[in-house]
């Protein structure tokens, strides 16, 4: 009966060692749908949202809330395709830091409330995507084959 119970497991490990690209294809889709949405959604109400960033006294309101709304707009996109995925974290990362020290941080009182704002989770998937990459079915490996280069996988 162990060695039932250890052949069952070793399959199932072997199973989900050959299906770990899914992991990072599923949270690529949705993560990077929910950008490109955001994005949208802000780049086609520019007006709008240039008076959220008035509101919370940002600098050159206008030119900030653009760069922002396509930032989401355009880094959506990539992160859905797998395209640049590494370099358009960074970006992403930034507009994250950006509104948790000037936007979230005025309601937050202690870390249990730092650890529970979206901002700072969307942080850590940006980080982690950032590390790790985009997975085996990408725009990202495909282009790197394409060259030559040999990625991890």
């Amino acid at each position: 009966m162990r060695q039932f119970i250890a052949d069952k497991a070793s399959r199932l490990l072997e199973w989900l060692h050959a299906s770990r690209w899914v992991g990072p294809l599923a949270v690529r889709l949705v993560f990077g749908y929910f950008w490109l949405e955001t994005g949208i959604a802000k780049v086609q109400n520019l007006d709008g949202f240039t008076q959220r960033f008035v509101g919370w006294h940002i600098p050159h309101p206008a030119f900030n809330a653009a760069l922002s709304a396509w930032t989401e707009l355009l880094g959506g996109l990539f992160i859905l395709l797998g395209l640049f995925t590494r370099l358009v974290c960074i970006p992403m990362i930034i507009n994250m830091v950006v509104a948790v020290t000037l936007v979230v941080s005025a309601n937050l009182m202690g870390l249990d409330d730092y650890v529970e704002a979206d901002e700072v989770v969307y942080s850590l998937i940006f980080f982690w995507l950032l590390i790790a990459g985009p997975g085996k079915a990408s725009l990202d490996t495909l282009v790197a084959r394409w060259l030559g280069i040999r990625t991890q996988g």
